[in-house]
């Protein structure tokens, strides 16, 4: 199934890549993107020979009815690994356990450093745990990939995909195995994230917040809610207004009257 969604996402959207020598021929590595659409996981199987596994949500596996057989069955097509993520801390411990697995197989594994997508199109902080943990555990080079565009094809909270050229940016092979067997030291886990996420910045041309991008979710959220609230109030202040003067123009026309 892999090859013919592969070959029918490269048909009718064309991506462009760059550096895909440095994807192995054979033998693990980390596929350490940014993330910027839904899309992002199934582009870049696309343009890669080799399988490569990112990790999902289990939700999209166990969805009942028609249509959540048909999510379930792409997802599997495409190389997903299904992970509870019912409980944050349970989640990363599976994801991690996942990708040495993966990686103890000899097969590429895809993870995004970032934990969730970005609000907007901006890079954010790379989240110390499963990248790291993972590659210093492993010893598996860790390869940056910058999707490139994806965002603008299938935003948020749009089910049907934009037609237009998404890129994919593969930089070369990082290499921490001078960390190895460190992977309990949370300053080393920081400094080997960082430099990861540098590496994709420079691929990807994004600007670069120095926040998770889950609080910069937050933040975009409570600034909607405020602004909802606020549009709110001026909405009731403007109808007591207009109640005010509708009661003043009855007095003044009662008045007349008499």
């Amino acid at each position: 199934m892999k090859f013919s969604i592969g070959g029918s996402l490269k048909l009718a959207f064309r991506p462009w890549v760059e550096g895909l020598e440095n994807i192995p021929a054979e033998g693990p590595a980390i596929l350490a993107s940014n993330h910027l659409s839904f899309s992002d996981s199934f582009f870049l199987p696309a343009v890669l020979d080799r399988k490569v596994t990112f990790i999902a949500k289990a939700e999209y596996f166990t969805s009942p009815g028609v249509k959540g057989k048909l999510t379930a069955a792409f997802f599997k097509g495409v190389g997903q690994l299904p992970v509870d993520r019912s409980g944050a801390r349970g989640a990363g411990e599976a994801a991690i356990k996942s990708g040495i697995e993966v990686i103890e197989r000899g097969e590429l594994f895809g993870i995004y450093p970032e934990g969730t997508r970005s609000p907007d199109g901006r890079l954010y902080r790379g989240k110390p745990g499963g990248l790291a943990r993972v590659a210093l555990a492993t010893g598996a080079p860790v390869i940056p990939v910058a999707m490139i565009d994806t965002e603008k094809i299938q935003p948020p909270g749009k089910v049907v995909p934009k037609l237009m050229r998404p890129g994919i940016r593969i930089g070369k092979p990082l290499d921490f195995s001078r960390y190895q067997g460190m992977d309990g030291d949370r300053f080393i886990l920081r400094s080997v994230t960082d430099e990861v996420m540098y590496e994709i910045m420079k691929l990807s041309g994004q600007e670069y917040v120095d926040i998770y991008a889950t609080a910069a979710k937050r933040q975009i959220a409570d600034a909607e809610k405020a602004e909802k609230a606020e549009k709110t109030e001026k909405a009731k202040a403007e109808k007591a207004e207009k109640a005010e003067a509708e009661k003043a123009d009855r007095a003044e026309q009662g008045e007349k009257n008499e």
